[in-house]
């Protein structure tokens, strides 16, 4: 069963194309429910009307099914809570100057 640490890691490699910053380190992840049949992520963007947010899941599921090709994955892609840049880590901040 993979971890959360080794699917938050694999999510790093995903980056916003309109911000250049990892959706992770952009607080994009909201929860991960991992169990042996079934991964739900629960994530957001940061605008809803973002023209990439079919791409953006399945960047979110591609990126898990190269860890494990045999589990299920769920991508929920949620408007509330809204983001804001208040949940971004502080390398991301760093980098965009907050």
């Amino acid at each position: 069963m993979l971890t959360e640490d080794q699917i938050m890691e694999s999510l790093h490699y995903i980056i916003d194309p309109e911000i250049g910053i990892n959706i992770v380190d952009l607080g994009l992840i909201y929860n991960l429910d991992i169990s042996s049949e079934k991964i739900i992520v629960t994530m957001t963007l940061t605008t809803p009307g973002c023209p990439m947010h079919s791409s953006m899941a399945e960047g979110v599921e591609n990126a898990i099914r190269h860890l494990d090709d045999k589990v299920r994955i769920e991508v929920n892609l949620v408007w509330k809570p809204k983001w804001t840049p208040d949940m971004m880590t502080d390398y991301a901040k760093e980098r965009l100057g907050y």
